[in-house]
């Protein structure tokens, strides 16, 4: 792994690259497109465009999950800082840290040393909110990481505060299947020793009219956010994928408990990516599943995290329980005790 590192007295900079980057994203793409049914990693969503439009997203009014997230962090985000304390703040998924502000103005009142950590893989909508963030905060030491969340959790660079706080808001977790989501907790559980916290939002079960609503947005933004993964494909990797051959199609999965996204070819065509040398035929009809939404159960994601050495310590919701915030304590596990 190779660091790009730039810093100045309250402001470093780290891009992570490799020169196994392209070739790994190339073998993922290739792999989801000659599967049955055809699927892409949601993770290409987020070229600065993706970002962009996600942030529209966030302010539709059928998408309720920012808005229920956001007025609970303003209800509870006090109660947090002095649950925890003095700690340095690293948010997986930081994009523009609209919801972590409550929680650095809690800080921020508390506590004379203010550290955050942005790990986003958009590094321009990185990099501007950084400068926001250090003019906003004066006192404010701000390390930015650009790259995934695989990369960053195997390469946090060491706290300068005593202890830490993981945070990852927005139910993204919620985009990882059963598998992809025990992986992610236990690469958590290496990357935070035992006593630091871990912030977790979720969206939890509920009506499925309210969900479909969410991500069938009258606006079309949400058609517009799936649609951009094809033309980040087109840009990465030289592909030929139309835009107008295909349709955002969205619905809730009671069985899984989980919205399915999907792009649908309208007609019989042979895509390419010239990048990757691989070109393949979708009929008309015939789908790519581009995400997945999982709606959680709260006591049986706590025996989860139970498993994973994280003991939630406060859970709260709000009025409806339409999404939930769990303030979590890694435990030692038996090799770690004294």
């Amino acid at each position: 792994m190779n660091f790009v590192q730039q810093e100045n007295s309250r402001l470093r900079w780290i891009t992570l690259s490799s020169s196994e980057t392209l070739v790994a994203e190339g073998t993922d793409i290739i792999e989801g497109l000659e599967h049955a049914p055809k699927t892409l990693p949601c993770r290409y969503f987020y070229d600065d465009r993706g970002s962009q439009l996600f942030e529209q997203i966030c302010d539709l009014p059928e998408y309720y999950p920012t808005r229920t997230e956001q007025s609970i962090l303003e209800t509870y985000a006090t109660e947090i800082a002095q649950f925890t304390g003095s700690c340095e703040l690293v948010e997986l998924g930081s994009g523009s840290s609209r919801k972590t502000r409550l929680l650095l103005e809690a800080y921020s009142q508390t506590n004379d040393q203010l550290q955050y950590c942005p790990i986003d893989v958009s590094a321009g909508i990185l990099k501007t909110t950084a400068l926001e963030l250090l003019h906003q905060y004066p006192k404010l030491k701000l390390c930015g990481l650009a790259g995934t969340y695989e990369q960053a959790l195997d390469q946090l660079p060491p706290a300068e505060l005593k202890n830490r706080m993981l945070i990852f808001l927005g139910s993204t977790i919620g985009n990882l299947n059963a598998v992809e989501c025990d992986r992610f907790l236990d690469r958590v559980r290496k990357a935070l020793k035992p006593g630091e916290f871990f912030l977790l939002g979720v969206d939890l079960q509920k009506d499925p009219v309210i969900l479909e609503a969410a991500y069938n947005d009258a606006q079309g933004i949400t058609a517009a956010f799936n649609l951009n993964l094809l033309a980040h494909l087109n840009w990465r990797f030289q592909g030929n994928f139309k835009l107008d051959q295909f349709s955002h199609w969205a619905f809730y999965n009671t069985i899984e408990h989980q919205i399915e996204m999907h792009l649908r070819s309208l007609v019989t065509q042979t895509v390419a990516l010239e990048t990757l040398d691989f070109q393949k035929t979708l009929q008309a009809g015939e789908t790519i599943h581009t995400e997945i939404s999982r709606k959680f159960h709260l006591p049986t994601l706590v025996k989860t995290l139970e498993a994973y050495a994280f003991q939630p310590l406060q859970v709260w919701t709000d009025p409806n329980n339409w999404f939930g915030l769990l303030l979590c304590q890694r435990q030692c596990i038996s090799d770690e005790c004294p």
